[in-house]
């Protein structure tokens, strides 16, 4: 067997593989023979059909099915011979195969870019310095306040007030057709809070129980119910009750009725701060982590592969689409153009791709890898968020194939905290953190799922 590599741009390559005849009768012998075991032909008995007539009836079908054969056998030692390594299945052409002549074919595959990375340790970048203020703290407990509220039924003859809930009966109807998808009963909507619809909500206001409202709303542009998109709607709404919540009084008692061993109403609020802490922490330390990335990044330009772009925007679309299931609805059911979708999402696929190649460099360069007891720790963490098993989570993610993403996951996140230690960071306040030109990478689709 000969092989010959030839670059046709930094992502791509051809590999032409050439067989020597011999290699290739051998093939078709082999073939022919297993073919006479089984094949069926009029006149003649299963085993005892002539070579020529076996030729004669499925020669251009054994000549693909060998050169399948010798491509599969062959182009994998072909790679490894010439150190090729592919991130997609190859491209495959193949001369006509016939008996006594060489077999020769061709694949193209793409591949990792070679780049060389300037000095990337003990590089300057900022860092906000996390502050809770005592705001947040109160806002929170107000959350938590609001939560454990109680609905109680207005008893004095009032009419509606913004904040109050509308216990409603309600109609809707589409150029005087009913829509029975927009149809309820003893229904709370909070007046107010628009999310049910502003227009609808304002119009329960100063109304009183037992009044009789309509209302005609218009639903935006991108409402993820098609048939309601920018459609008007006449609503008849029955007001059959008006509720207000009623909010626990903010002390002691509070506190320790909300359990987790609170003894007083401080050790609630510093049960608060402790978590914002916490999360801005984890947002601050995912900004350094990007900042660092980012100036790595811009040291170095090349070609990415469009395979492993493509694969980060199909994942992007994919989870799209399941969030919107998740709230009962589809890419088709909201009118989104797949298209248009992939134009939005292939800036942040293409960034995605570049970190990615830029991770595993280093990470090759510093011999760093993930180790099996990292793995089995990451599951270990999961599975007690999830209040499962450990041993069901990892066969889980076994049976899903799921263990080598869960790895490199685990390999980026090594090789940035080695980044951290080597870099020279400089703590500031938000208020003095340079702006940088482009959105964060939180704002992409594929990058906030990612980091979940």
């Amino acid at each position: 067997m000969k092989s010959a590599l030839e670059v046709i741009s930094p992502v791509k390559k051809k590999l032409v593989v050439e067989l020597e005849p011999e290699e290739v009768d051998k093939k078709i012998e082999e073939t022919y023979r297993n073919l006479g075991k089984s094949a069926k032909v009029p006149g003649f008995r299963p085993g005892k059909i002539p070579r020529k007539v076996l030729e004669r009836v499925y020669g251009p079908q054994v000549s693909e099915e060998v050169a399948r054969e010798l491509v599969k056998e062959t182009l994998p030692r072909a790679m490894d011979e010439t150190r090729t390594f592919p991130l997609s299945v190859p491209m495959v052409e193949n001369d006509m195969l016939k008996a006594g002549e060489p077999f020769k074919y061709t694949a193209v595959l793409e591949v990792k870019p070679e780049f060389e990375l300037k000095e990337y340790m003990g590089l300057d970048v900022e860092k906000e310095i996390v502050r809770v203020k005592e705001e947040e703290v109160e806002k929170q407990l107000e959350e938590i306040r609001k939560a454990n509220g109680k609905l109680v039924a207005v008893e004095e003859d009032r009419p509606i007030r913004e904040g109050d809930f509308a216990i409603v009966q309600y109609a809707a109807y589409q150029d005087g057709k009913l829509l029975e998808e927009l149809k309820a009963d003893n229904h709370p909507v909070k007046v107010g809070s628009n999310e049910f619809h502003p227009e609808f909500e304002k119009a329960l206001l100063d109304h009183k129980t037992g009044d009789s409202v309509r209302v005609g709303v218009t639903f935006e542009e991108k409402h993820p119910n098609r048939k309601l998109a920018g459609k008007r709607v006449d609503f008849q709404i029955q007001v059959l009750g008006i509720k207000e919540l009623k909010l626990p009084e903010l002390n002691d008692e509070f506190a320790k009725s909300l359990g987790a061993d609170f003894e007083n109403l401080e050790g609630l609020k510093q049960k608060i701060r402790d978590e914002l802490k916490s999360r801005e922490e984890k947002r601050t330390d995912r900004d350094l982590k990007r900042r660092l990335l980012k100036k790595i990044s811009d040291m170095v330009e090349f070609e990415l592969p469009e395979s492993l772009v493509e694969e980060e925007i199909n994942y992007g679309i994919q989870t799209l689409n399941q969030n919107l299931m998740r709230m009962g609805s589809s890419l088709q059911k909201s009118g989104l153009q797949q298209e248009k979708l992939r134009e939005e999402f292939r800036p942040a696929a293409e960034k995605r791709v570049k970190d990615l190649l830029l991770l595993s460099e280093i990470a090759r360069q510093q011999e760093l890898h993930t180790e099996q007891s990292e793995i089995d720790e990451s599951i270990t963490r999961m599975a007690e968020g999830m209040n499962q098993d450990p041993a069901v989570v990892k066969q889980y993610y076994e049976a899903n194939q799921m263990v080598d993403s869960l790895s490199q996951r685990l390999l980026e996140e090594k090789t940035l905290n080695f980044l951290v230690k080597g870099a020279n960071i400089r703590e500031m306040e938000a208020a003095q953190m340079p702006v940088e030109e482009e959105a964060t990478s939180e704002s992409s689709p594929i990058e906030q799922d990612r980091q979940a």
